[in-house]
């Protein structure tokens, strides 16, 4: 409860107090170790859902090497270098800061929809098309305009990829465009849709030179085409049922609120408050701060702070 201030305590010895008090650490703050939450990626996928992203992708390189073992009539080896998560906005910065002269295609479900699109940086696709046709002197000038022929080439090779990435999935039958377009993004985005980049490294088995392309593709579309639709039994199991309510309630969006703590006070108490009155709380200094959802502690931790905020390091999970 409040008490006002007496003659003996003033006020700059108060704040010397708690400056003290607020500069000590627990023994168990100290040992505290979080994780910083990166706020400017999405999480769309959760961690079940990314294990089943990674089979997706490592099936799809098989399909790529097949591709390119066909066009080449050599032995390659593709790889998954990286699956990322970004929002639209953050890639468009990224093309625009770069300023390289990439190649685009788009593909979607139907051509005049397009959901996604393959990045191959301009380097690459010269390196692609001059193998094709044995020039390999042309390989120097990423920057050149491409002839009709080798526009056609390119749009062969980028089109096998995107066939590769539709014949790795039962969902959906990507479709892609009919034209390559440089340093320019072939999908209208306001900024913030969340799209996933799967990065593939293409080599030859003999050389020690590796290419990279990009597939990126709006998160939606790709956790419809990574889920196991195809049904054996028309008839829906009652697990099945269980599996849709269990993932529709996963997805439900909750309020999480952290309480330091509380005090009961009257009428007349808190009309009398003024600022630098001192209000005393329920709880310790080397207590634990309360997180509730729905007014019901279901964990509790420290305060730290993460990034210029406010945050709180899960220690405990309340079982009562």
């Amino acid at each position: 409860m409040t008490e006002p201030l007496n003659n003996n305590l003033s006020r700059e010895k108060i704040q010397q107090l708690l400056a003290a008090v607020g500069s000590r650490k627990t023994e168990e703050e100290t040992q505290i170790e979080f994780t910083e939450y990166d706020w400017h990626r999405p999480h769309y996928f959760s961690s079940d859902k990314l294990e089943k992203l990674d089979s997706f992708a490592a099936k799809t390189t098989g399909a790529v090497a097949e591709k390119f073992t066909q066009l080449y009539n050599s032995d390659f080896n593709v790889s998954v270098n990286s699956i990322t998560q970004h929002f639209a906005k953050e890639l468009l910065q990224q093309i625009q800061d770069s300023q390289q002269n990439d190649c685009y295609l788009a593909f979607g479900i139907q051509q005049d929809l397009p959901c996604g699109y393959l990045s191959i940086p301009g380097q690459t696709a010269v390196i692609w098309i001059t193998q094709l046709l044995g020039d390999t002197e042309s390989e120097k000038d990423s920057d050149r305009v491409l002839s009709e022929l080798e526009e056609s080439l390119l749009l062969d090779i980028a089109s096998s990829i995107i066939e590769a990435f539709s014949n790795s999935n039962n969902t959906y039958d990507f479709l892609p465009k009919k034209e390559v377009l440089r340093a320019q993004t072939p999908l209208e985005m306001q900024g913030t849709e969340e799209l996933c980049k799967i990065t593939f490294g293409i080599k030859k088995t003999d050389s020690e030179n590796s290419s990279e392309v990009h597939l990126l593709i709006f998160c939606d579309k790709l956790a419809a085409a990574i889920e196991e639709t195809a049904q054996t039994n028309s008839q829906v199991s009652p697990k099945d049922i269980s599996n849709v309510i269990l993932d529709h309630l996963q997805k439900m969006p909750l309020c999480v609120k952290g309480q330091l703590a509380s005090t009961h006070l009257n009428f007349e108490q808190i009309i009398s408050l003024e600022p630098d009155d001192i209000l005393l709380l329920d709880k310790k200094i080397d207590e634990s701060i309360d997180l509730t959802i729905q007014n019901r502690t279901i964990f509790r931790g420290w305060p730290v702070k993460s990034a210029g905020n406010y945050a709180v390091a899960i220690t405990e999970i309340n079982n009562k």
